[in-house]
């Protein structure tokens, strides 16, 4: 079946946790229960949880949360599995008599649940280690290029040096011999009523850079490089896999690679900064070209509060 539900969507940092929150606490005066389903790619996976900014064992119990540690990291998460499992738990959700509420930052999971996706290849363990090996050899900037003579459409949204996109591309053509575009090119779209997407979007983009600036250097103070270290430790992960892609996790890494005792943190600053802004702005312009989202902005006093209202009104 399909039910209905209430996203909140918005760039990292830009205040959706707390916002879902103060959603929850307000519906719940109402008679209202809410369950907040996770939208984002790095949440899924279990053991991640300072540079995630994963929600927090109080919050957890405080709202129920679905979507989170459902897998190892050296696993592989799709926009597939994810309209399956969220849309599992949507209907579970509003057959509690609750209100579905999907939070977070993964503008394509967003996409494939409102619009649909055409099937896509599983990943290719031994596709995958080709292409790496490839890169190896030849530099990711080559495999662009031949990225842009099977499927230039994707390849020009790509930069040369993106290897986990210039890698799934390339995988999915060489599986199914069709570009990775031409599976976004049909929508499949759900029947129904569009669900409601308030999004969270800063006016002030100084604004979002200071909180992602004191937001990285909090994950530093309570320990994420350990955290690392630990997953480093375990000897099954690698650079290579999406879990270890993630904004943050792939700069630590490289940052132990160079030096692992006492590694340059003003240098992995810079870097996980820089690298989170720019994720801030892929999913901003995500965001914009979304016509019919609700958007609040983050940066202002009531934002909360205009919010809750949203989502009030959205009932």
């Amino acid at each position: 079946m399909t039910s209905v539900w209430i996203g909140l969507a918005g760039p990292t940092a830009a205040g959706k946790t707390e916002a879902a929150l103060a959603v929850a606490r307000a519906l719940a005066l109402d008679g209202r229960p809410v369950e907040v389903v996770s939208v984002d790619s790095a949440l899924v996976y279990r053991g991640m949880d300072i540079g995630t900014a994963k929600p927090t064992a109080a919050e957890r119990e405080e709202v129920p949360h679905h979507g989170l540690d459902l897998l190892d990291p050296h696993e592989a998460y799709s926009a597939a599995r994810f309209v399956a499992d969220a849309q599992a738990a949507i209907d579970h959700i509003t057959a509690r008599g609750a209100l579905p509420l999907l939070v977070g930052g993964t503008m394509l999971y967003f996409k494939a649940l409102v619009d649909g996706l055409d099937a896509m290849p599983e990943a290719d363990p031994d596709v995958r280690a080709a292409l790496d090996a490839e890169a190896a050899e030849r530099g990711w900037p080559a495999l662009h290029a031949e990225l842009a003579r099977v499927d230039p459409a994707t390849a020009a949204r790509l930069k040369p040096h993106d290897a986990q996109r210039i890698q799934r591309a390339l995988e999915v053509f060489r599986s199914s011999g069709r570009p990775l575009s031409s599976f976004h090119r049909r929508e499949a779209a759900p029947t129904g009523p569009r669900p409601t997407l308030i999004s969270l979007e800063p006016g002030d983009r100084a604004w979002l850079h200071d909180r992602i600036a004191r937001r990285f250097a909090a994950m530093l103070a309570a320990g994420f490089l350990d955290e690392v270290r630990r997953l480093r430790a375990r000897g099954d992960l690698h650079p290579g896999l999406p879990s270890m892609r993630a904004v943050g996790y792939r700069q630590a890494w490289e940052a132990l690679d160079r030096n692992d005792h006492a590694p340059d943190l003003g240098a992995l600053s810079e870097r996980g900064i820089a690298a989170t802004r720019q994720l801030a702005k892929r999913q901003l312009t995500w965001l914009r070209g979304w016509a019919d989202r609700r958007p609040v902005a983050a940066d202002a006093p009531d934002a909360i509060d205009q919010v809750v209202q949203a989502v009030r009104r959205s009932l």
